[in-house]
């Protein structure tokens, strides 16, 4: 790979340490994890940090484990640890399945769940998932740790509520209580290795609660509090479906770029969301598709 430009590296062993070189380099620094996103930007000159911290060697930042009600994604798990993952095809369905849909195997190997939501690109995958589960991302900076709800995580397209000096040591999942279902609708150019041109993430709960969210069709992933207002205590059928379909456009502010035209992804939407409804309340009843299945 040629090297678009100089900067310096650093691999810490301790998370206090990456803060502490974050701290006193200031702003230009990139943090490496997976490197899916910085090592192609650095080929290609669109990223020129200053300064590389690889926080790879830091112990503590790996795994993936259920304590209490909360499933916690430590920041250097891959989308292949989530794939693989028991505890995750068993409590978060939800998350092995937008994991299947991320890029290819090699880049799910070395991609992180951190990494995706860090980039902050309005597509990512893993925005509409983490917003219907409520999840929270664990940081810790110059003065101490703190948790950021996801609600509050994106701010705009590829910015995010992290401050310069901060590090995510992990996402935070609450695991549902009993009985649920979901699904993940990624609409892509191909199979394969693609940015989603539209996604959307639906949670059934007990009581006929459901919760939506949408990725690639606003600035940042959004939820759908209109449609979930409407949903709420009633059971999914055709009319019900009709009147979801009908919200989308409230929900959602889509613009036309290389993947897709403004106008594809409007038509697509109440598509995918029926598609995702019909799925995640089947699969709240036991039946439905398996978790993994394309649904478009």
């Amino acid at each position: 790979m040629p090297i678009a430009h100089e900067f310096e590296y650093a691999k810490p062993e301790t998370i206090e340490e990456a803060v502490g070189i974050l701290d006193k380099h200031g702003s230009g620094a990139q943090v490496l994890a997976g490197g899916t996103d910085i090592v192609p930007g650095l080929r290609d000159g669109l990223m020129k940090p200053g300064l590389v911290v690889d926080i790879k060697g830091i112990a503590g930042l790996a795994g993936i484990e259920h304590r209490g009600n909360v499933l916690r994604v430590g920041a250097l798990a891959t989308f292949t640890d989530l794939i693989e993952s028991e505890l995750v095809q068993e409590r978060v369905p939800l998350l092995y399945e937008m994991a299947m849909t991320v890029a290819s195997v090699g880049v799910r190997n070395r991609a992180t769940i951190t990494g995706n939501i860090c980039s902050a690109v309005p597509s990512c995958d893993s925005g509409p998932v983490l917003l219907v589960h409520d999840a929270s991302i664990d940081v810790t900076g110059p003065d101490g740790k703190r948790v950021i709800p996801i609600a509050e995580w994106f701010t705009g397209p590829k910015t995010t509520a992290l401050g310069s000096a901060e590090i995510v040591t992990s996402v935070s999942l609450p695991v549902p209580q009993g009985d649920h279902g979901a699904a993940y609708v990624k609409l892509g150019r191909y199979r394969g290795e693609d940015l989603a041109q539209a996604s959307v993430a639906v949670l059934a709960l007990p009581d006929n609660e459901y919760r939506v969210a949408f990725g690639a069709v606003a600035p940042t992933p959004v939820c759908a509090p209109g449609i979930e207002k409407l949903l709420r205590g009633k059971v999914i059928d055709d009319a019900l479906i009709d009147d979801a379909k009908k919200l989308v456009a409230k929900e959602t502010a889509p613009i036309a770029d290389i993947r897709a035209s403004r106008e594809y992804r409007e038509h697509m939407l109440p598509i995918m969301l029926e598609r995702g409804l019909r799925a995640a309340a089947a699969r709240l009843g036991g039946k439905g598709p398996q978790y993994g299945a394309t649904l478009i």
